[in-house]
């Protein structure tokens, strides 16, 4: 089933009317509005820019990695705890937060982080027309 949106009172209450007529044991989410599509297919394009034009701590680091170091910097740069741990087998874990979990108006936020880092850094966006959507 796609996602209802509450959009006014008409909604709200049409939306009421499907939960009670709900069988047992459905689950019902409310919450702010997910990334949309065009922010999902966004973000990878822009952390393969940046890993194959940028270094970090002396080396080149692949997509993922980038992605890692983002959301970290981002949630500093947002005021959201970071929390570090001692891993399984003794390594520093980032406990970072997840982009899947992310609203529509955090998961922007993290895309102009991201597109202010990469131009800050000179980075050439291969595709120019993504970044001024």
């Amino acid at each position: 089933m796609r996602p209802l949106v509450i959009t006014g009172e008409v909604a709200r209450k049409a939306i009421c009317r499907k939960v009670l007529v709900a069988p047992l044991g459905e689950v019902v989410t409310i919450g702010p509005e997910t990334r949309t599509q065009a922010q999902n297919r966004m973000l990878h394009p822009l952390l393969t820019d940046i890993s194959e034009q940028c270094e970090w701590m002396g080396k080149p680091r692949p997509m993922l990695q980038w992605k890692t170091i983002m959301v970290s910097a981002h949630a500093i740069a947002t005021g959201q705890p970071n929390e570090m741990v001692i891993g399984i087998e003794g390594e520093v874990v980032n406990l970072r937060e997840s982009t899947a979990s992310m609203g529509k108006a955090r998961f922007s936020s993290l895309m102009e982080y991201v597109l202010a880092w990469g131009s800050m850094n000179r980075v050439k966006w291969t595709e120019p027309e993504r970044v001024a959507a």
